[in-house]
């Protein structure tokens, strides 16, 4: 299998399956110098970390990473850094009665037709639980962002919709969405989606859900046309999430309804002579490079394919059966999906920073951001 890397100046490689004893990750292409530990790391992995609340997976990992290369005396060398997280609680059994069968939604039978093989506990590399090594990798680029920009930047994911209920965005509160599991900043949608998920969970059931990440502080200039451009790295680097469906920067998919006038987001000077941009349509980022805005970008994640829910399918040997996936899963893998967003907007935005240093130099300062009431 290949295409396990992504980025260019700032690489990252992932390694492991679902049920293997081990996931992990090299991060290359890291400046020397930046202070890390395995405590910068590990407070975004608790964030992912399975088995926290009755509405994901019930899998116990505490997902505990290790730094085994690229630090010494507390701080990058420049060289190759790998991560490592053991993991400690596989049930491979829960799979042995479906080893044959091709489950509808998950990547089984693609993997087969592609490999002639595949790992049918846990899905293998298919697995959300690859992600894990993608938000210890994101902690790295949080690193560098912070240590490169002046002031740093500020990368949070929310929750914006659970199934067909989406938030009430005059209630957005960025402090609520740790003070929720569903990472949602409106407090009052997250009651309601407590007993929806309820009801989709008892019922064996999933649900989809919809995730935005804002990146503060993300200096104008990253990016580059017109095969390099910041949103159409951002967009693949979303896409490479499991599970996720659909990608939009911005406004997306609504600046269709928009009539020019309103989508275009006017610019004038403000109090300290520097341009200021009166709406961020554009999602922060325009021919492909960032404006100095906020870089605002949302997905799609389907419901979690594995449900109790009998449902027709093929096995290998190609007879007619069906299916039933029982194990412990996700009742709305979005709710996991964004420190994993966070992640690969950090990753994204470390490798287009380090690239704009190569080409032109140290970045210009970020145009404030808009305050969101």
């Amino acid at each position: 299998m290949s295409f396990n890397t992504t980025g260019q100046l700032f690489r990252f490689t992932s390694w492991g399956e679902s049920h293997g004893p081990a996931i992990g990750c090299v991060v290359d292409g890291c400046p020397p110098g930046i202070a890390l530990s395995e405590a910068d790391i590990q407070p975004y992995m608790d964030r992912r970390r399975p088995g926290q609340s009755k509405y994901t997976t019930q899998r116990r990992e505490p997902d505990r990473v290790e730094i085994l290369s690229g630090v010494y005396e507390g701080e990058t060398t420049g060289t190759p850094i790998a991560l490592v997280v053991h993991n400690v609680d596989q049930r491979s059994k829960d799979y042995s009665e479906i080893a044959a069968k091709f489950r509808p939604g998950h990547a089984d039978y693609t993997y087969d037709m592609k490999y002639g093989r595949r790992d049918p506990r846990g899905g293998g590399r298919s697995s959300a639980r690859e992600t894990a090594m993608r938000v210890a990798a994101g902690a790295v680029a949080r690193k560098v962002l912070d240590a490169l920009v002046p002031g740093g930047v500020s990368v949070r994911g929310a929750l914006v919709q659970m199934g067909p209920h989406g938030i009430d965005r005059d209630r957005w509160r960025w402090e609520a969405v740790d003070e929720n599991p569903f990472f949602c900043p409106d407090p009052q949608a997250a009651e309601r989606w407590a007993d929806y998920l309820d009801g989709v969970r008892k019922a064996g059931s999933s649900c989809g859900a919809v995730i935005e990440v804002v990146a503060d502080g993300a200096p104008p200039g990253l990016g580059a046309p017109i095969y390099g451009k910041l949103d159409a790295d951002l967009a693949a680097a979303m896409m490479s999430i499991n599970a996720v469906k659909g990608v939009e920067i911005g406004a997306g998919f609504a600046s269709a309804a928009l009539s020019g006038e309103e989508n275009a987001d006017e610019i004038r000077i403000g109090n300290d002579g520097r341009p200021i941009f009166r709406a961020n349509n554009a999602g922060g980022v325009l021919g492909g490079i960032s404006s100095g805005q906020p870089v605002v970008v949302r997905f799609a994640v389907k419901p979690t394919s594995s449900i109790l829910t009998p449902r027709d399918t093929v096995t290998s040997a190609g007879e007619e059966t069906e299916i039933v996936t029982k194990g412990r899963h996700d009742p709305c893998v979005g709710i996991r999906a964004v420190p994993v967003g966070e992640a690969m907007a950090a990753l994204v935005l470390a490798d287009h920073l380090l690239r704009h240093r190569a080409q032109c130099g140290p970045p210009l300062d970020p145009i404030p951001p808009l305050k969101r009431d």
